[in-house]
């Protein structure tokens, strides 16, 4: 049967993505910036730091999403291709799903909290933070893989269209679409073939209708109808309906009142889990402690990038990631990290502001011998009248160039509490 032509943009598109994203993830190219195009890091943007950029890429996304619907899903989300890869391997998928309401609660919660000043929920269920956590193998991203394995295999994208906040937004939006997916009534036979390709089990053949909401327009079912009576675009007037019953007003409300107090919660969480970042060291960008323990949201990009691999991963003691000095040296001519940053945790410098930002102090008596002052590049150590090593503090940016190049292993670096542009 011959491809749809809007199936093989869409899997063009989605192939792109995928490679720009493995790319990035795998500190191959981060030319294009495909993962600055994430709907909860850009909404994260928004509210905690707000960003004019972050808001066009929003309303972007959520004009597209009007148009098109939810393509966001199954193109731009990295979680949704690998849940479409992992679908390859099914013969069947597993019939229609019922859109439990509960999900706006979750939507509600994350988005919250969000609002009130911390990305700490968010960035346990934002699919693309997954994708980039178990990338860099980290327990907590390897475990949700391996859920959503499970998940695809029985329920197929039972995560996308019910519990992905990030979705539930989108498919609000997707709903009220100008182009849909729908069924030409008098052409449909109730067959279920396109039934059974559907991933999101949005097509009821039986009623011959079809979930926009859940809908995450992977395009499948336009290629499998013997009758050509899937259709997608501008639905006919008697598919677009909207009875807001009683049990929908009341959720409504109810995500409404969730949202007001977890915004609330989310003001509390964000200094609870700031005092967890005393003494740490942070990328250049993160500005300051609090800021950045409530604005990463580990999807490890900064980790995979970093040429020295002095960036780790949060390891329990610390909500976020940090630098671990005994790996190596913050590289001087290198400003990756905060270049790539999708979510803006760390704050977008240039080379030359880089260099000049201070992120940690060295204390200065222990170091002694001209192997660290020679590899200092700011010039912060330097020699005396005497020929002895000099300090200068206001040249100082702790980038540990010094302790990584010299013998002596009593050289020590502190964090400081608030990143400063010398």
């Amino acid at each position: 049967m011959k491809k749809n032509i809007y199936y093989k943009i869409r899997v063009i598109a989605a192939v792109c993505a995928a490679i720009l994203t493995i790319a990035a993830f795998g500190g191959i190219f981060y030319g294009v910036k495909i993962l600055d195009l994430q709907f909860g890091a850009l909404l994260q943007r928004i509210f905690i730091d707000f960003s004019i950029t972050a808001l066009i890429l929003t309303a972007v996304i959520l004009a597209a999403t009007f148009i098109f619907g939810r393509l966001y899903c199954s193109v731009l989300c990295p979680f949704g291709i690998l849940q479409e890869l992992i679908s390859v391997f099914k013969k069947k998928n597993s019939g229609m799903q019922k859109n439990f309401y509960f999900k706006y609660i979750i939507a509600a919660v994350i988005f919250g909290t969000l609002a009130g000043g911390t990305a700490y929920l968010l960035r346990l269920a934002e699919p693309y933070t997954y994708f980039g956590s178990a990338f860099s193998l980290s327990a907590i991203g390897i475990a949700a893989v391996l859920i959503i394995v499970c998940m695809v295999i029985f329920k197929d994208r039972f995560f996308c269209t019910n519990i992905c906040p990030v979705g539930t937004v989108l498919g609000l939006v997707s709903k009220i679409s100008v182009n849909k997916i729908y069924l030409q009534k008098d052409a449909c036979t109730s067959c279920e073939v396109c039934a059974n390709v559907c991933p999101s089990g949005c097509i009821n053949p039986k009623e011959k209708s079809v979930c926009n909401e859940t809908c995450v327009k992977c395009l499948k079912c336009l290629n499998v109808c013997p009758k050509n009576a899937v259709k997608y675009g501008a639905a006919p007037k008697e598919e677009i309906k909207f009875s807001p019953k009683r049990r929908r007003l009341i959720f409504a409300a109810s995500a409404a009142a969730v949202f007001a107090v977890s915004a609330k919660a989310g003001a509390v969480i964000k200094k609870t889990i700031s005092r967890n970042f005393s003494d740490v060291i942070l990328p250049p960008g993160a500005l300051n402690e609090e800021r950045f323990a409530n604005k990463c949201l580990n999807c490890n990009l900064c980790v995979k990038i970093c040429p020295t691999k002095i960036i780790k991963k949060s390891d329990g003691k610390y909500g976020a990631v940090s630098i671990d000095y005994s790996k190596g040296f913050c590289d001087f001519t290198c400003g990756d990290c905060a270049a790539a940053c999708p979510a803006g945790a760390l704050k977008k410098l240039s080379l030359a502001q880089k260099q000049r930002t201070r992120i940690a102090m060295i204390a200065p008596p222990a170091v002694k011998c001209d192997e660290a002052v020679d590899a200092c590049p700011t010039q912060a150590l330097t020699k005396n009248g005497e020929d002895k090593p000099f300090f200068s503090a206001s040249k100082c940016i702790g980038c540990a160039t010094c302790k990584s190049k010299s013998p002596e292993t009593n050289i020590q670096i502190y964090g400081v509490k608030n990143q400063k542009t010398l």
